[in-house]
């Protein structure tokens, strides 16, 4: 079952260009998901109708506010490029945006896991969050994989650069190639 959702999960990740099929697969990401949870946390059938309403709620306001962290590392990584002068109230802007971002991110858990406590056990709770934790872990795992990070390739894999770049064999910048889907 884990190893369909991540797949399901990578197919989202590199299907950035085809919004309707991204949507279509993380549905299915999230219908399995729902179902391995209901399995594995004994809901009944009030308590699973009501935790996939919480999960897509929260789930859209997460996505979203993902999204908008995305772009702003972005625009933060153009900005930090090295050998180019970074305009200082851009990146200033850019990381209270993020700051603000992570306690809005803060804010959305506390009230998904609020909402919760009105009908999972708190033993529930807890545990559904380990599967959420350990399946977004094993996501991001996968990601970082598929982009390169953590393999050895020719000369090593590189050396980090402050801005999230790479130095190229004989000290040059790499530049990470944009569009790909996270």
């Amino acid at each position: 079952m884990t190893t369909l959702l991540l797949a399901l999960a990578l197919a989202v990740a590199q299907q950035p260009s085809d919004t309707g099929e991204a949507e279509r697969l993380r549905a299915q990401i999230e219908e399995r998901f729902s179902q391995h949870v209901q399995e594995q946390l004994n809901l009944t059938p009030d308590q699973a109708t009501k935790l996939r309403a919480s999960q897509e709620r929260f789930g859209s306001q997460r996505r979203a506010l993902m999204r908008q962290q995305m772009e702003r590392r972005r625009a933060l990584n153009d900005q930090m490029q090295p050998g180019v002068a970074a305009n200082a109230d851009s990146v200033r802007k850019l990381m209270d945006a993020n700051q603000a971002a992570r306690a809005q991110m803060l804010k959305i858990e506390q009230d998904e896991d609020r909402e919760m406590a009105a009908y999972l056990t708190p033993v529930q709770r807890a545990r559904y969050q380990q599967m959420r934790e350990q399946f977004m872990r094993r996501v991001a795992e996968m990601r970082a994989q598929r982009r390169g990070e953590g393999r050895m390739g020719p000369g090593g894999p590189g050396i980090r650069q402050p801005g999230g770049g790479r130095m190229a064999p004989g000290g040059r910048p790499q530049r990470r190639p944009r569009g790909r889907g996270i």
